[in-house]
């Protein structure tokens, strides 16, 4: 993990899913360029993630368990995932693992939001991040600006 990492710097937040209206939750909403992918087990909990990721711009997509998010990942090909650990299946610190572990997906952002104090278990997991519930708006979309950049950095230095 780089020095500077975002497990120092984040407060705390979790996960949302279906918005209002919204039938098929693999086709991103929102109008931005960036896509994230939320993987909670929460309805309201998706919504509100959805709401704060929406109004700041980003695309989003949803999953409610870790093999949908595995496949969604390698389908959609999201600039990050945030994920809560206690999704069913494949929890959030295994699914992190393997996408970290694919090289067709080791590019993508791994954020782990959680009531559990996990910060050093998703840091082993290979997180670039890690939030702490209970969601605030504030700290979602400064981590999720924060991955973005370092994600664009990253992926410049190695095209170059």
């Amino acid at each position: 993990m780089p020095s500077g990492s975002l497990f120092s710097a984040v407060a705390e937040v979790r996960r949302p899913r279906t918005v209002g209206g919204m039938t098929d939750d693999t086709k991103p909403m929102g109008t931005g360029n960036a896509i994230i992918l939320v993987v909670d087990r929460d309805p309201h909990i998706r919504e509100l993630e959805a709401h704060f990721l929406s109004q700041a711009g980003y695309s989003v997509v949803f999953e409610q368990n870790g093999p949908g998010a595995l496949e969604q990942t390698q389908k959609v090909g999201p600039d990050i995932v945030i994920t809560e650990i206690l999704v069913p299946m494949l929890d959030g610190l295994a699914l992190c693992r393997r996408i970290k572990a694919d090289p067709a997906t080791r590019d993508t952002a791994v954020l782990i939001f959680s009531i559990l104090s996990a910060g050093a278990r998703a840091r082993e997991a290979g997180a670039d991040a890690f939030l702490l519930k209970p969601l605030a708006e504030h700290a979602l979309i400064h981590t999720v600006q924060q991955l973005l950049e370092a994600r664009s950095s990253r992926l410049t230095r190695t095209q170059t």
